[in-house]
């Protein structure tokens, strides 16, 4: 047992728990950076840590009715579609040097932009309302599934952005939808998203499955310790700190 892959695991799962977000955009840049994985192996990984350990709470959320599946469904129309051509196009072309920049190109700025979704959090609804005078109904669906095309792609390329970025799309074309509702969506979509596209990257042997499991035997308790924790730090304090994280791992990824 890699004791360092399951202290890993611990820290990234306390951090889920403690914020609702962060997993894949810390868990990457720790396996590139501690693990000295190549890029496109440690995406891969971090898609099947981000698939399993989010699945409880995919069906948690959808036990007591927080999921909109109707939002879920555009979303997941435009993703995986996307994620399976951004595959296809990775294992047509093969895994040259440049693929391994644009690998890590997207890592980068995904992680920024997770920052700043992150930072401005309690903003977007305000934006969503503004941009909802504007936006009649009827484009909403077509939005929605480009929205889930994006985040295919970037989360095939990356790893990074079903999480908090997903849930700032959803939050932007529909700001009135309930706290419990965006989450329980954005975990509903997740799941079947990342498991799409990290069964892509183990067809292109893209996953470390040894580290893998180390990295999962920690996660789980970290995450309910995180919960747990959320009790007694201050929410501001937690995303101050993450969004450092982000933005010190997504300048180091892209220089």
């Amino acid at each position: 047992m890699d004791w360092i892959a399951v202290i890993s695991g611990f820290g990234v799962g306390a951090i889920v728990g403690m914020t609702g977000v962060g997993g894949g955009s810390l868990m990457t840049p720790l396996l590139l950076t501690v693990f000295k994985l190549n890029p496109a192996v440690a995406i891969g990984t971090d898609l099947w840590f981000a698939a399993i350990t989010k699945t409880s709470g995919a069906v948690a959320h959808h036990r007591h009715g927080h999921v909109d599946y109707r939002i879920a469904g555009l979303l997941l129309a435009g993703s995986i579609p996307a994620s399976i051509a951004t595959i296809a196009l990775m294992h047509n072309t093969g895994i040259t040097k440049g693929w391994a920049a644009a690998l890590t190109t997207s890592l980068g700025i995904a992680l920024l932009l997770t920052a700043v979704t992150v930072a401005y959090r309690q903003a977007w609804q305000a934006v969503g309302m503004r941009l909802e005078r504007w936006l009649p109904e009827s484009r909403k669906p077509a939005l929605t599934v480009i929205s889930g095309l994006i985040l295919g792609v970037l989360v095939s390329l990356s790893s990074i952005g079903a999480g908090a970025i997903g849930a700032t799309l959803i939050l932007l074309l529909y700001p009135r939808i309930e706290a419990r509702h965006l989450v329980g969506t954005d975990i509903a979509h997740a799941v079947p998203l990342t498991l799409v596209a990290g069964i892509g990257h183990a067809t292109l042997g893209h996953v470390d499955w040894s580290l893998l499991s180390a990295l999962l035997v920690g996660s789980l308790p970290g995450i309910w310790i995180g919960a747990q924790l959320t009790r007694t730090l201050p929410d501001r304090l937690v995303r101050a700190l993450l969004c450092v994280s982000l933005v010190t791992a997504g300048l180091k990824v892209i220089n």
